[in-house]
Formats: C-alpha cells, structure tokens, sequence
C-alpha cells in the first residue's frame, strides 16, 4: 500500500464508512508506482483538518506531554483550533506554550483554578493535568459552559467518574474522553474488518499489553502513576485506552470482569545486597541492573519528557550532566526496589459482553517491547496483529490478507505524532464535536466511553478479592 492509498483509505475510515474488504485488499497489494509526494501529503492534511466555519478556541489546563500534543493539532491546523490560554504550575512549561501560542500575559495562569476565576473565555478546556486533578477542575469547568477535552482516566473514583458523566449530560456538554487508540489507523481498520463481517460473527478477543520494563520502572514504579492510592489503579492509569478498545470492537456493554495480579517485584524484599537509595550512588549493581536509571535515561535517552530544558541532543555532555542532576533530586534516580509503589507488574482480566461474547486482556511489565497485540476470533476467520500490522485469515478458502500500518509514518502529517496517528483523529473530532456542537461527532460521547472506567474499577475491585464483578 502506497502513500496515496494510506491517505484516502484513512480519510475514508475516519468518515466511519465500512470500507473493510476494500482496505484490506488494498493494503495487502504490491507498491505499485509512488504517488506524489505532495498529492500524499494534501490529502492528510484534508483527512485530519476539521470541518469548522472559525478557529474552536481553548484553554489548555496543564502544558506537559499530553497537553503539548493536543495543543500542536492548533499549530498544524490554525484554521481549526486557537490556544487561547494555558495553565500551569511549572512555569518553564507555561512560558514556552503561551510563546508558542501568541498567548497574551492575562490568559496566562498559574494553578488551574486562576483559569476557572477568570471566567469563560473560550470554547472549551483541555484537562491534561495529573490524575487527581481531572475531576475538580472539569465539574467547575462544566459549570462555567465550557466544553471539555479530559484525559484520562477520567477521575480517581467510581463516583467521580459518574458525577462527570451526568453533570456532563445536565449541561447539554461536549465532554470527549481522549481514548486515543480508537483513532489510530490500526484500530480504525481492524474494527472496520469486524464491523464488515468479513470474519463471520465475533465471539472471542485475546488483547495483550507489554507495558515494556523500562516504562514500567520509570511511570509506575519512580514516576507520576507509582502509588495508586495518589492517582488511580495501574488498570485504569496504564489500560482504560485497553479496556476501551475492546468494548469499542466488541460493540456491546460488558456484563461480568474478573482479575489477577499484584506487585511481584518492585519490592523492598527483592532490593539486592548492597543496592544504594539511588542509581549513580556507586551501587554495586548499577552495570548489570536493567532498571538502572543511569542506563535508562543517560545512556539509552529514553523518557526524557519529563525533564525540562535540556540541552540539545548534539551537546552529550551537557545534555547527561543535565539528566544527571534531575537523577540526583527526583524519584527518577531512586532505586527502584526502594520506592513506596504499590502497582502491581502483572494483571489478568477476563470479560463477558453481551450476546456471549468474550475477552481476555494481559497487562505485562516484563517484555522487552511495548506494542500491543491482538488477536480476533469470528465464525469464519480470525485477525491476528500487533500495532505494526495485522493479517485476517479465512477459514473457508485459507486465504490470508495483510493490512500494513508502517506507511503512517512515511507521511509527514502523521510523523511524530503518538498512538498510531491517533493523537490528531481525535482532536480533529474534538473540534468538529465543538464547532458543530454534536457529541456524535466523537467516536462515542461520554456515556459509552464512560463504559470501560467502570468495567475498570469492577476489575480492580475484583483483584482485590471481591470475586467476579458484574456490571450494568
């Protein structure tokens, strides 16, 4: 599949039209000659802008990761979306959004409720704050008449989680939870290749994610997410986006969850003789321990995000002198069997749907690779994937075909950006669901998406000893 196909077929699959046979054989054709270039990239640009009459103007409620991302979709499409306003407590992360943004000095605030104060003064808000600042911050943002752009999860409790949900539908608000896997390419395509039938009815999903043991260490383990009881239980912190897209593919509300797992070896009883309080304090083991952040942040560069100012790339030096003072001061130089963690680094869960319909989910720490896999059973095929690329078999005739993501990152619109290309589908629906003041315009409004939180917190629930959860 050439560029110029990826394009239309992806424009075509986020118009939710069922395109399934017709994507899959295509993607499953020889490159035939390239298409231009410009042609290619056209198209993506037509595929992702929105279809809005005036720039949807928003104030972004914390200017880390996830808020960049989202406000980068304004830098992309101008004629789509406006950053009006930012706030944030770190004030090298505001300076750099409201320069970015042409952000005038007073739509720039400190604590998020300094935006609430001010009044509305645009369309809608995007929460990208910590967890435990989802759910004030989007209640009193309701209130106001804003429009909400939450990350998730969406709160830290069952009953937060519902007081949104209905102070939400009280409102008459447009409140879109950032399931962001729904709008990658790859999810896009396989529920087209379910919703078409080319399978046969659906009876069975095996879902898999490798959290990846570096990323377990530094989010779960030192970083924001360690202990639960601050923010929210690792199965609704890491897998709500898992928990999602399989109600999203299935299609119909799940009646039943149970759970397994716990925390197995981020513990103080398996922290090796001689290990020091942090990495780079002449620990004995530092050279052969795969979780040693001396490893995972200076010599492998990974996760950097969550230090800023760093110097460029080019200047090494510089740069790991700089990583290694933040080392020196945060969580993110401590030894990793000497934190106060509580998340487990394996969960099971199974699941019942409507109509006898069945999941399994698997949560690992353990694995060298993240990149979840998949696989789909129906009565007259199966689908079997992992993020790069999946192959649908027929029983009957035994033919395979292939759909092949990797010609989203030969197209410079999508590059760079996460989950798939998923992180611009949804805030390209965002704003049509604001412009047009149409919750369908989201690939479910907030009471579905509502759905996957619960059958979370039911999982959770179940881990703990309370048995098979049912639900609805």
């Amino acid at each position: 599949m050439n560029r110029l196909q990826f394009i239309r077929l992806l424009g075509t699959a986020f118009a939710g039209a069922t395109l399934a046979p017709h994507l899959i054989a295509c993607s499953s054709e020889k490159k035939s000659s390239e298409p231009d270039n410009n042609d290619a990239e056209a198209l993506a640009q037509k595929a992702l802008a929105a279809d809005v009459e005036r720039p949807v103007t928003v104030v972004i409620l914390g200017a880390g990761s996830r808020g960049k991302i989202y406000a980068a979709y304004a830098e992309q499409f101008p004629q789509c979306m406006k950053v009006v306003g930012v706030a944030d407590i770190n004030e090298f992360r505001k300076t750099q959004m409201a320069e970015k943004h042409n952000i005038p000095a007073e739509a720039q605030f400190g604590d998020w409720s300094e935006a609430i104060a001010a009044g509305k003064i645009a369309d809608a808000v995007v929460i990208s704050l910590p967890d435990d600042l989802h759910y004030k911050p989007c209640m009193e943002a309701l209130e106001l008449g804003y429009d909400v752009l939450l990350e998730k999860p969406v709160a830290q409790t069952e009953a937060e989680c519902v007081a949104i949900r209905d102070k939400a539908n009280e409102k008459g608000a447009i409140v879109g939870v950032c399931h962001v896997l729904r709008y990658a390419p790859y999810f896009l395509a396989m529920k087209a290749i379910i919703d078409s039938g080319a399978i046969g009815k659906l009876v069975s999903i095996q879902h898999l994610e490798p959290i990846q043991y570096a990323h377990m260490a530094h989010s779960y383990v030192r970083g924001n997410w360690h202990d639960s009881k601050a923010t929210t239980p690792i199965i609704l912190a890491k897998s709500c986006h898992d928990l999602d897209i399989l109600r999203w593919m299935v299609g119909k509300p799940c009646k039943s969850i149970a759970a397994y797992g716990s925390l197995s070896y981020f513990t103080h009883e398996n922290r090796p003789e001689g290990a020091t309080a942090r990495c780079n304090d002449g620990c004995p083991h530092e050279a052969t321990c795969p979780y040693s952040a001396e490893d995972i942040y200076v010599r492998k560069g990974w996760h950097l995000g969550v230090f800023d100012n760093l110097p460029p790339k080019a200047e090494k030096e510089a740069r790991a002198d700089k990583i290694r003072e933040y080392l020196k001061t945060t969580n993110y130089g401590r030894c990793v069997f000497d934190m106060d963690n509580d998340q487990p680094d394996h969960y099971v869960c199974a699941m019942e749907f409507e109509d006898g319909i069945t999941a399994s989910f698997s949560m690992e720490a353990f694995m060298a690779n993240g990149g979840r896999r998949t696989r789909v059973m129906g009565t007259h095929g199966e689908i079997d994937g992992d993020m790069k690329r999946f192959v649908m078999k027929n029983f009957r005739t035994g033919e395979a075909t292939e759909w092949d993501a990797s010609t989203v990152q030969e197209v410079a619109a999508y590059a760079s950006h996460g989950h798939g290309g998923g992180d611009l589908g949804l805030a390209r629906d965002f704003v049509n669901a604001v412009g047009h003041h149409d919750a369908g315009r989201l690939s479910s409004d907030i009471n579905v998406s509502m759905e996957s939180h619960l059958m979370g917190f039911a999982a959770e629930k179940s881990r703990l000893g309370e048995g098979k959860q049912r639900l609805g």
